[in-house]
């Protein structure tokens, strides 16, 4: 693709990664074929062509206006149309440099903008979040039927088991503890630690160390966001100093994220070095636990079936399709089939607020495509996947390692 970027636009680093990219795109369509968006819509402007082609229109000086601002609101970051593009194009990094660009040069309407400045505040710090959880929780009953819906139950650690394992083996490695999991979900790191115990890895937990900054980070607040990339770097480097093996994340879109913490602070003096080193350690749960023997977890008399549901930020972002579904295998479990598994359930982070209309018809088509085979539960590997999935689902919905730590 050609492109003729205003100067002022180009000799900026994100003027020129965007103008790398769009030069990538050969117009082919074929990211058309796997867009969530474009196969509710139909709508060209509303796939990952003519998002690039708004895109490329705000770079190079025309007009931009509330319409190319909702076409791109409407995309999940899903990044599907990585996967099936043939020419690499990197649409993940251009929409969030597009975002930006029409967030300075169009003016939200005032509910949306007090509706992300309340979900930056939230979200993005645990105690916040977890104290307005629990609140909701409580207030359950006084709800409308959608709010009581969407509100997760409140998950208790097992109490007969033990928390968390003390730090006894040789190889160790950091959790993200993260910002909505340990209020939503405890379990699901606990359970990390036991298997990675099992396995003769001790999971190590990092006093001030939360939200990897994806929150901010989509919703184009990205100073801020950089703030808690800096934050999660200065409370793991004596860790990386000391020499621990891995930074796993046992949330898949934080894994996205942090595994890009060298690209997004390739240009700060300060933290450039830092922040490669930590993408070079980010691993995904499923990259470390497929490394290793998993004799001592199998079992043969597991054959419970269940339905995975593979997040966008795993199998798109990451691309790591499959993992996650040997390990289970390799288990015992029975996986049942998933069609239409590469696209998204809608929950894509905050999507499920801001877009509630499009997430909700893309969770009742996920819903039917996991169901259909009639498993006893679905597994994930994302905690908002599982929130969203769980708001409707007629099954549990857990964390893949969950299951593995009942074995």
């Amino acid at each position: 693709m050609q492109t003729q970027l205003t100067n002022a636009i180009k000799n900026t680093a994100h003027g020129q990664e965007a103008e790398s990219i769009l030069r990538t795109c050969v117009h082919c369509g074929f990211c058309t074929a796997t867009c969530p968006t474009y196969q509710l819509l139909g709508d060209e402007l509303d796939g990952p062509r003519g998002r690039i082609y708004l895109i490329k229109e705000m770079l190079e000086g025309n007009a931009v206006t509330r319409k190319t601002q909702v076409h791109l609101d409407r995309c999940l970051t899903c990044r599907a149309c990585e996967t099936t593009c043939p020419s690499g194009v990197e649409y993940g990094r251009l929409v969030d440099i597009g975002r930006v660009v029409a967030e300075q040069q169009v003016q939200r309407p005032w509910r949306e903008r007090v509706v992300r400045k309340v979900l930056r505040m939230m979200i993005p710090h645990p105690q916040r979040f977890a104290s307005l959880l629990r609140l909701g929780q409580f207030m359950r009953p006084l709800l409308p039927a959608t709010l009581r819906h969407s509100l997760p139950p409140r998950q208790l650690v097992s109490a007969w088991r033990p928390v968390w394992p003390g730090a006894r083996h040789a190889r160790r490695m950091l959790v993200l503890e993260g910002c909505v999991q340990p209020a939503i979900a405890p379990n699901i790191n606990v359970a990390a630690a036991r298997v990675l115990d099992r396995l003769g890895i001790s999971l190590l937990r990092a006093d001030k160390a939360g939200c990897c900054g994806a929150v901010s980070y989509h919703l184009n607040a990205h100073d801020e966001a950089l703030d808690f990339m800096r934050r999660n770097i200065d409370a793991w480097w004596p860790h990386i100093q000391s020499g621990i093996e891995a930074i796993v994340m046992t949330a898949s879109g934080c894994g996205t994220l942090v595994k890009d913490y060298g690209h997004i602070l390739q240009h700060d003096p300060a933290y450039a070095e830092k922040a490669a080193r930590v993408s070079a350690l980010c691993r995904d749960l499923s990259e470390i636990v497929a490394m290793e023997d998993l004799s001592a977890l199998a079992s043969a008399n597991q054959k419970q079936k269940i339905a995975f549901h593979s997040p966008c930020s795993l199998q798109h972002a990451q691309q790591l399709p499959g993992v996650v579904e040997k390990i289970l295998i390799t288990a015992g479990f029975e996986l049942t089939p998933v069609p239409d598994a590469h696209l998204c359930c809608g929950s894509a982070g905050t999507y499920a607020i801001l877009q509630k209309g499009l997430s909700q018809q893309l969770l009742r088509n996920k819903l039917n495509a996991l169901q259909s085979g009639v498993p006893a539960a679905i597994a994930t590997a994302n905690i908002g996947c599982l929130t969203h999935l769980q708001s409707q689902s007629s099954v549990p919905v857990r964390h893949w390692i969950e299951f593995m730590d009942i074995l």
